[in-house]
């Protein structure tokens, strides 16, 4: 079963929409890796929608778990990101309309440009993912472009689960085959994109599933029942396929 990374953008999104301090992004990753949340992610976008570039700088000096950036293959972002020195950064498609990330990275189209940018995060240290769909041609380019992990984007297995739960089946089939044969490459396999609470338990036992990244269902359910027991509701989730005994069927 896999460990939960809280991604933080829509604390950051609550906290701007008001143009002041609150709620802070900083004090709910805290209270994330209390409850058990092995790393905290968060996307420094191009627009700044959300996380600043002083949250960036402030996640790095209080993170003690592991500190996932997610960016876009940007000379700009490179730049940050070898300042910043996350632990490992994601690397993810961006569009300035899009109202989330919509799809995986095409790595197989921007090798090139993936691939220096890879190069030069693993230079400094830094671990590098790629978040892709589940396909073999982009599993591949990710390994030869120096990735050590993949993310493969859930959002299609997500968008399915609730309303044509057949189609969601077989897309979590094919993001098995794909956890299989990015293992036999050697990569890292994590997942995000959708995931909460009703659909989260089948991702989370695939093989070889490392880590996945969850946010907008997080903090939702944190409106209602608080983060704590929000991001603890989770942590049983993904590890054990269950709620905690407390609170069976607590959604």
């Amino acid at each position: 079963m896999a460990q939960l990374c809280v991604n933080i953008d829509h604390v950051a999104t609550i906290r701007n929409a008001r143009g002041g301090s609150e709620p802070d992004p900083l004090h709910a990753a805290a209270i994330c890796e209390l409850a058990g949340a092995v790393g905290i992610t968060y996307h420094l976008r191009e627009d700044r929608r959300h996380i600043r570039d002083e949250d960036a700088y402030a996640f790095r000096r209080i993170v003690n778990g592991l500190l996932n950036m997610e960016m876009a293959c940007t000379d700009e972002m490179v730049k940050i990101a070898l300042k910043v020195k996350p632990d490992q950064v994601t690397l993810v498609p961006e569009k300035r309309a899009e109202l989330t990330t919509e799809g995986g990275l095409d790595v197989v189209a921007n090798a090139d440009s993936v691939e220096k940018a890879t190069r030069k995060l693993t230079k400094a240290g830094i671990a590098v993912s790629h978040f892709i769909d589940a396909s073999r041609d982009q599993v591949a380019a990710a390994r030869a472009t120096g990735a050590t992990h993949v993310e493969f984007h859930t959002g299609i297995y997500a968008d399915h689960f609730d309303r044509e739960r057949t189609l969601a089946i077989r897309e979590a089939a094919r993001i098995e085959e794909m956890c299989l044969y990015g293992h036999d490459l050697g990569l890292v396999i994590n997942a995000g994109h959708g995931l909460n609470y009703r659909n989260v338990a089948l991702i989370a036992r695939l093989p070889y599933m490392n880590e996945l990244n969850i946010g907008h269902a997080l903090v939702g359910r944190a409106v209602m029942v608080g983060l704590d027991r929000a991001v603890r509701d989770m942590v049983a989730l993904c590890a054990t396929g269950s709620l905690p005994v407390d609170r069976p069927g607590s959604f």
